[in-house]
């Protein structure tokens, strides 16, 4: 089978990648990563809850949802200051990208969004990439975020069409991709995937990849997120996701998504070096790591920068610079 940048990905043919024998998916997703990355490269990330607490979405997940009784206490807007001392300390470690996120529904344009504005700007100043995920977004605000030099803008599709209101009613699929399609007007680039672990089968996994491979072009980032169960949520008793459906989601997506990068992102804090590892080799190439033990917020654990430079080099892998293209043009795989 040839595989190259297609926007016409069946469901049946990417079920057919997804249950592929195990270690034949992984070695053809290594095949496919090598071609179009440079595989001793992994982009460490640091996320910044700018605003916390008190969102008035239900995500079942979630939790920053005012409607459940969590950890989370609400807190005001980051101060600009507070922002830039975290991003250079994270730069200073090694962070090529920061991912700036806030508890909204969605942008209004307001007093607190030009603050957000004044956030890309600086950081972006400091040499690094700039990520948000702010909620909804109107075309107007995605041009804004993009004067101000915002790099990506993240925006989850979280699981299938059929069983996104199973997990969350107080928006929809489409506005999900509308907000990318707002994006897309722009030269802000995507960051777009989803969430194992919300009670989903795997046509409903399988169907979120369908989705996601048949935008054009493919989000330039695709976060694999691994449920952390909340205490007062929805899915607080869910079970574990196995390691081994993680990877096969990282390895299909490798494949019916080769240019994008992969993100193992939340929920790698309960996965061993190993574990992480066998992602790596499946076509993960970035990671979220952290100076304070949490990814978003309190109840979403993150390992820490030393951690992570320690397994870093164990494996023999190096932390990417911001910025950096693909210089080689691949030849399509052949698997």
């Amino acid at each position: 089978m040839t595989v190259g940048i297609r926007y016409d990905w069946q469901p049946t043919e990417i079920l057919t990648i997804y249950n592929t024998p195990f270690l034949e998916l992984i070695y053809q997703a290594a095949t496919v990563h090598r071609q179009y990355h440079q595989p001793q490269q992994i982009q460490v990330c640091k996320l910044i809850s700018i605003k916390t607490g008190a969102c008035p979405e239900d995500c079942g997940y979630c939790a920053q949802s005012s409607r459940y009784k969590t950890e989370v206490k609400p807190e005001a807007l980051l101060q600009k200051e507070t922002v830039i001392n975290i991003a250079k300390t994270a730069k200073e470690s090694g962070v090529s990208r920061v991912c700036m996120g806030a508890a909204w529904r969605e942008v209004r344009d307001n007093s607190q969004f030009e603050e957000v504005l004044d956030m890309v700007k600086d950081v972006t100043g400091m040499g690094l990439e700039v990520c948000c995920t702010l909620g909804m977004l109107t075309e107007n605000q995605a041009k804004r975020l993009e004067d101000a030099g915002l790099y990506a803008y993240n925006h989850n599709l979280d699981t299938s069409e059929e069983y996104y209101s199973t997990v969350i009613t107080t928006r929809t699929y489409g506005d999900r991709l509308n907000t990318i399609a707002n994006v897309r007007q722009t030269n802000v680039t995507v960051c777009s995937g989803g969430i194992l672990g919300l009670g989903e089968n795997v046509s409903d996994r399988v169907g979120m990849l369908h989705t996601l491979s048949n935008l054009q072009p493919h989000p330039e980032s695709v976060p694999i997120n691994i449920l952390s169960q909340v205490p007062g949520t929805p899915l607080e008793n869910q079970p574990d996701v196995p390691i081994w459906d993680v990877v096969r989601m990282i390895a299909t997506a490798r494949i019916i998504m080769p240019k994008s990068d992969v993100r193992l992102s939340a929920g790698r804090a309960r996965l061993s070096q190993v574990e992480q590892a066998l992602c790596f080799m499946a076509g993960a190439n970035s990671i979220f790591s952290s100076d304070d033990n949490k990814m978003l917020t309190v109840t979403t654990p993150c390992p820490d920068y030393d951690a992570d430079k320690e397994m870093l080099n164990l494996l023999g892998l190096e932390m990417r610079p911001p910025f950096q293209k693909q210089e080689k043009t691949p030849t399509p795989a052949m698997i």
